[in-house]
């Protein structure tokens, strides 16, 4: 019988011999252990996968703050530019009028 007071998450699962992969002896020691392992080194993997993961989106989040910056020192230098320049080439009547 279930027990009420234990949450559903942490309750052990029950595993059904449906469960097991073809071939898989439940009963034998050297094949759950072969199986524990398996699933260690797969856990390990996952975990390497995700340092890695974070690791490029820790760079990418630095390359994108690096380029608002120069994008924002660009649109500063904007307005003097367009100052300095004088009449721009679009104000210029051409020498054919």
């Amino acid at each position: 019988m279930p027990d009420p007071t234990r949450p559903e998450s942490s309750r052990p699962e029950s595993r059904t011999p449906e469960s097991d992969p073809p071939g898989f002896d439940s009963s034998a020691p050297d094949a759950v252990d072969r199986r524990l392992t398996d699933l260690e080194i797969k856990a390990t993997y996952a975990d390497d996968l995700l340092d890695q993961l974070n690791q490029t989106i820790y760079r990418q989040q630095a390359e994108i703050d690096q380029l608002a910056r120069a994008l924002k020192a660009l649109r500063e230098q904007m307005p003097d530019l367009e100052n300095r320049a004088g009449p721009g080439l679009l104000d210029e009547v051409p020498p054919h009028y």
